[in-house]
């Protein structure tokens, strides 16, 4: 008698186990709550133009915050013009930022933001360096802090850009793009850039190691390989038909 309790009660608890098994996937997928995707839609509004996101919203405010800083900093280049390159560095960005900081208002307000009026705590400071600086210590100021500043909101548009559903939000990113993309060539052009001063402020702020190949073994080659194989012509290299002998 007692085996066949124990047999029943091993059945039931087979039983138990299965339909535990077949409900748990039903219920994993069911309850989305605390995933990436369940916040995103948490954080996200609806417009007519499609959903805004928390990052969507970030992305716009500091759009905004960028000219209210970066404006002033060109305009102050034109005037004080201790060189063609930074002057022209400036003019550049007065004319991308004003147009820029009219795109940024008119998407705010179609989709009802706020927006700052004043740069913040810190970017009143990198004003307030460049304005106490002089000679090329102020050159090397300006190209710096401002080609780090375009630098990491160039990284933020890129994934705007990538990720929005927003299709204003898009078309600012877009916009952006290519004003900030502009603003980081000219301030390169001013030779004064710290490319090693940028690279290891991004290795001490990485999460993650890099990967890729192994660097060289040997002694890198001092004359630039050449694109084409030992032998044949380029494409570009190709003589045109009119020098060909007839």
């Amino acid at each position: 008698m007692f085996r066949r309790i124990n047999g029943t009660v091993l059945i039931i608890a087979a039983l138990v186990a299965t339909l535990g098994a077949l409900a748990f996937p039903v219920w994993s997928y069911g309850d989305r709550s605390g995933t990436g995707e369940a916040d995103l839609e948490a954080s996200s509004v609806a417009t007519r133009w499609g959903p805004l996101s928390a990052t969507d919203r970030d992305f716009i405010v500091k759009v905004r915050l960028a000219g209210l800083w970066e404006l002033p900093a060109g305009q102050q280049a034109v005037e004080r013009a201790p060189s063609e390159a930074i002057k022209a560095a400036g003019d550049h960005l007065v004319v991308g930022h004003a147009d820029l900081d009219r795109r940024v208002r008119s998407v705010a307000a179609q989709l009802g933001l706020e927006l700052p009026n004043r740069p913040s705590e810190q970017q009143q400071g990198w004003l307030d360096e460049l304005t106490a600086a002089q000679g090329t210590t102020y050159q090397r100021k300006f190209a710096n802090l401002l080609r780090n500043s375009h630098g990491k909101v160039f990284s933020l548009i890129a994934q705007v850009r990538h990720t929005t559903r927003n299709s204003l939000v898009r078309q600012l990113a877009s916009d952006a793009n290519q004003t900030v993309l502009d603003h980081i060539t000219m301030l390169e052009s001013t030779g004064l850039v710290d490319f090693d001063a940028l690279a290891a402020e991004a290795a001490n702020q990485a999460t993650a190691s890099p990967t890729g190949p192994p660097p060289p073994s040997g002694p890198l080659p001092a004359d630039p390989v050449p694109a084409t194989p030992s032998g044949e012509q380029s494409f570009t290299s190709r003589p045109k038909p009119s020098d060909l002998p007839h």
